[in-house]
């Protein structure tokens, strides 16, 4: 999707001897060359933006690639890729991938992808730690001064939950405390996910996504249910005018037998064009990310991105 405002996505995992990271699979859209070179890429712990991430143990967003660390960016600037980011998924202390999403920065792109982290002093407020927000430089400034309680606003209540979070009617601005602001600037939707590989650290990942530039055009979070035996619908949002609710109302995802439900039996993300939507439901989407929630060694839920 030529709006989207992401521009590719890809999943690297750690090789066997978990010394290198390469890459598993990727969405690149027309950007056959950079797919061709990014799969001839390998990562050592450390190195480049997915090593980084992985040593970090936190998810970074790099706004400028230009004398950065970022190995691509030669490549990276011909198709007009500005920003990266990436986004270790742990299980304990092993890391089970880094999923990196790139962006271009056009001037008319609305939308965002922030990281929120606990303040060091005080431990129940958190702050924005890096962001990426297209055009929206007024919105930036103010997401750049603002301090969000735990238990508070959407970082905040993703943070005390430890569970992702949607949120698609922002007219609820005591839940995002941002939300006239982010109105204005075309935002429909706005995903948070826990994003710590320990939770005094606090991380979160929010998704701001605009109908006109999305990030995905369909965002769900399904969890296990009470039996443990499948997973079930608990929110989400589509672009498309599809009621979700309606839709997976009597839907149980089997852990072998469907994509989602391989993410939250592996504890490994999927980027994938090859998926079953079920045959109600008619839309069109060209790929799916899923991506689980893990804590304490177990996938507490699994969040998937439609593009």
């Amino acid at each position: 999707m030529d709006r989207s405002f992401i521009k590719a996505t890809e999943i690297w995992e750690p090789d066997r001897d978990k010394e290198k990271l390469s890459i598993v699979s990727g969405h690149y859209g027309s950007f056959d060359e950079f797919e061709d070179h990014s799969k001839t890429m390998t990562f050592d712990y450390d190195e480049g933006l997915p090593g980084k991430a992985w040593a970090q143990k936190h998810p970074i967003i790099l706004t400028s690639l230009e004398g950065s660390y970022f190995k691509r960016t030669e490549m990276a600037n011909k198709i007009g890729i500005t920003t990266a980011i990436a986004m270790p998924i742990f299980a304990g202390e092993y890391l089970h991938a880094v999923v990196v999403f790139l962006c271009g920065d056009k001037g008319d792109y609305a939308g965002a992808i922030e990281l929120w982290s606990s303040d060091k002093e005080r431990r129940n407020e958190m702050g924005l730690a890096q962001g990426y927000y297209g055009s929206m430089k007024d919105f930036e400034w103010i997401s750049k001064n603002v301090k969000i309680m735990r238990g508070h606003g959407l970082p905040g209540t993703v943070w005390a939950e430890k569970m992702p979070f949607i949120m698609s009617n922002l007219d609820d601005s005591s839940t995002f405390l941002r939300a006239k602001k982010a109105q204005k600037e075309g935002i429909t939707t706005v995903l948070g996910i826990p994003a710590w590989m320990r939770e005094e650290d606090g991380y979160v990942m929010a998704f701001l996504s605009a109908k006109g530039t999305p990030i995905a055009r369909r965002f769900e979070i399904w969890i296990p249910d009470d039996t443990g035996e499948a997973l079930i619908f608990r929110d989400g949002h589509c672009d498309e005018g599809v009621d979700l609710s309606s839709l997976y109302a009597l839907t149980r995802l089997e852990k072998h037998s469907t994509t989602l439900g391989k993410v939250w039996k592996t504890g490994f993300p999927i980027l994938t064009s090859k998926f079953n939507l079920g045959e109600e439901d008619h839309t069109n989407f060209s790929s799916l990310l899923a991506i689980p929630i893990l804590q304490n060694g177990f996938c507490k839920s699994v969040v998937a991105f439609y593009s």
